[in-house]
């Protein structure tokens, strides 16, 4: 990737699953410097003996310390936020933490960059803030909003903050996935199932960093990156798994949907399809719409975009691209 070439390179809440494949995509390119930023001394450690590499650094600090922050982006590239409190009930449970993580934290991000004049930043989102039932989705909205508007501080600065949006990462820390075959190698009887009708968007997470990493190549500001991705049934899963266990539904969790949407309806107007992705523009500063996406159609690789139908909506249960069982048991 030419555009990471002698560029530093920082990850927010790099320690954690997608921070880890990142960090060897970024280190197999000509890239100057990858720096972590993290909290959790014992996870860095870790990573550093995994990593070897002389171009890897790690910061301790919290996206909550507007001043650490300021002092750990001088010199820096680009960032990659991952950072965040992703746990739902959790989220339900403790709704300040979130707040602060999530909201503040973003805001401390975007602050800190305008001030080093970082040229990109990029956020990572979740199919939980479109449309938002719980917490931890309404924060990831609030995030959102907050770095496509930074587009509009940066003072004609070649600043430019974009957000990627995608569901479920296939295996990542906390998922579905690990618990599941946890329970089943303890020789569980019966796995735990919400509701029999759940759907989710399923991504790898080498999906994933490919994608965050192609988006910041295309990004121009302002922009909201959409993946196509498939979708599984939740009960496919557990066929995939073992075909023999059984399952016992235990009902929707607080804050849980049964179907993840990733563009809503009301977001149509401003959706555009390209090949392999879908990009949601942002609405101009002024009251001009005469060709508003004019910045967003063509694509940095001369790909054209068509609007999107009105009231389109990209769900997991509407999905025209389902893993089958067969198809899981790959991915698993």
């Amino acid at each position: 990737m030419k555009f990471l070439k002698n560029k530093t390179v920082m990850i927010t809440g790099g320690t954690g699953s997608f921070g880890n494949m990142c960090t060897k995509y970024l280190l197999e390119n000509d890239v100057k410097k990858v720096i972590i930023y993290s909290r959790d001394e014992l996870k860095q450690f870790e990573m550093a003996n995994k990593f070897t590499s002389s171009r890897l650094r790690f910061l301790l600090g919290d996206v909550r310390d507007r001043e650490r922050l300021k002092l750990a982006t001088k010199g820096v590239d680009i960032i990659i936020h991952a950072a965040a409190l992703k746990q739902v009930p959790a989220a339900e449970y403790n709704p300040m933490e979130p707040i602060k993580t999530n909201i503040y934290g973003a805001e401390n991000v975007i602050s800190a960059s305008l001030e080093n004049k970082v040229k990109k930043i990029i956020a990572l989102s979740t199919d939980k803030a479109a449309n938002p039932v719980n917490l931890y989705g309404a924060t990831k909205l609030c995030s959102d909003k907050l770095f496509i508007d930074a587009n509009n501080l940066t003072g004609g600065s070649d600043i430019k903050f974009s957000v990627v949006r995608y569901g479920n990462v296939v295996g990542s820390r906390g998922s579905v996935l690990p618990y599941f075959k946890s329970l089943i190698k303890k020789n569980a009887k019966s796995l735990p199932v919400t509701d029999e009708r759940m759907t989710r968007f399923w991504i790898t997470l080498k999906d994933g960093v490919e994608f965050v990493l192609k988006s910041i190549d295309l990004m121009v500001g302002g922009e909201l990156f959409v993946p196509k991705m498939p979708s599984i049934k939740i009960i496919d899963l557990v066929k995939a798994l073992d075909n023999k266990i059984k399952y016992h539904i235990v009902g929707i969790r607080p804050g849980e949907k049964i179907h993840e949407v990733l563009c809503p309806s009301e977001s149509s107007r401003d959706t555009l399809e390209f090949k392999n992705y879908f990009v949601i523009a942002p609405y101009p500063v002024s009251f001009d719409y005469s060709d508003r996406f004019k910045k967003y159609k063509v694509s940095k690789n001369k790909e054209k975009a068509k609007i999107v139908e009105s009231n389109f909506v990209y769900s997991s249960d509407t999905n025209t691209n389902f893993l089958d069982i067969k198809d899981i048991k790959k991915l698993t």
